[in-house]
């Protein structure tokens, strides 16, 4: 089971030599991957009434794409990933182009997740629809895929339409990753059929252990092999005591990859997230 850290987006800061150093220790220490959370825009309660979403614009998001840049210049070896992109509110072409990009310079290192977000206000600010993208989303990934393998494409779908032209450079893996999150059935069926891997919305409890029964239910009337997706498990730092349980539940669930959570869990400094990775590590390997 890989390990891996999400990248502290709320509490991590400005300062790029702080950023350098939060991934180059994670990369030090052994972990296998960096996972960035990705957001647009933040919504003022003030201006939104009905607001009831987790994240404000009190709330601090570096850009997944140009974050990645950055951290495939001070990297060598670990992966990068995002975990999970609101790809329906984004130009499919231009997720195509900044992620295959994102590949070339991290050495294909790169792993795109995706999902068709919850923030209203973020589509209403990037000119999207919110109410049709779940459909949207599954011709994106077709889109991203003759991208990233072709030099030039022609498509004609609902609502992409390429005509003989391409991205250049392509990237370095032909088929980047797409892995997805949620946990609705519509959104099982749908990783089982297109994606590369599932991020789980649960702990390792019974309710997850009959999602993954559905999920890999799902899976096999889709024509494919378990060894064909991944299943990336999230635990957070608050609950120090769980770790050993939770990494031995997730294990015997067959999560392939396993990712510590720092954020809101009272690290109000970017030396405190460095700490926690670097305790986790030691006492779990």
């Amino acid at each position: 089971m890989k390990k891996g850290v999400i990248f502290p987006q709320l509490e991590i800061g400005t300062d790029p030599q702080i950023i350098k150093e939060y991934a180059q220790t994670a990369e030090q220490l052994g972990y296998d991957h960096i996972l960035v959370y990705d957001h647009v825009l933040g919504a003022d309660p003030k201006s939104h009434p009905e607001w009831n979403g987790i994240y404000t614009h009190e709330d601090m998001f570096h850009e997944v794409f140009v974050l990645l840049g950055y951290l495939a210049a001070v990297t060598t070896r670990i992966e990068l990933a995002i975990g999970v992109l609101v790809s329906p509110q984004r130009q499919t072409a231009l997720i195509a182009k900044q992620a295959a990009e994102v590949d070339v310079l991290s050495g294909g290192r790169f792993r795109l997740g995706i999902g068709v977000g919850w923030n209203r206000v973020e589509f209403e600010g990037l000119g999207e629809n919110f109410h049709n993208r779940g459909k949207r989303i599954e011709e994106q990934i077709e889109v991203l895929r003759a991208l990233w393998s072709k030099k030039v494409v022609n498509f004609e779908g609902h609502w992409h339409h390429i005509k003989g032209s391409g991205i250049n450079p392509l990237p370095i893996q032909h088929r980047i990753p797409i892995w997805m999150g949620g946990k609705n059935d519509i959104v099982l069926r749908r990783i089982a059929q297109l994606g590369d891997g599932w991020f789980p919305q649960y702990p390792p409890n019974k309710i997850m252990k009959e999602q993954l029964k559905k999920f890999w239910h799902y899976v096999s009337e889709a024509g494919r092999q378990r060894s064909d997706l991944g299943i990336e498990a999230r635990i957070n730092t608050s609950n120090k005591r769980a770790w050993l349980t939770e990494v031995d539940n997730w294990e015997q669930l067959g999560a392939t990859h396993l990712t510590l959570n720092t954020m809101n869990s009272h690290l109000p400094l970017p030396e405190d997230h460095i700490k926690a990775i670097t305790q986790f590590k030691e006492e779990m390997g």
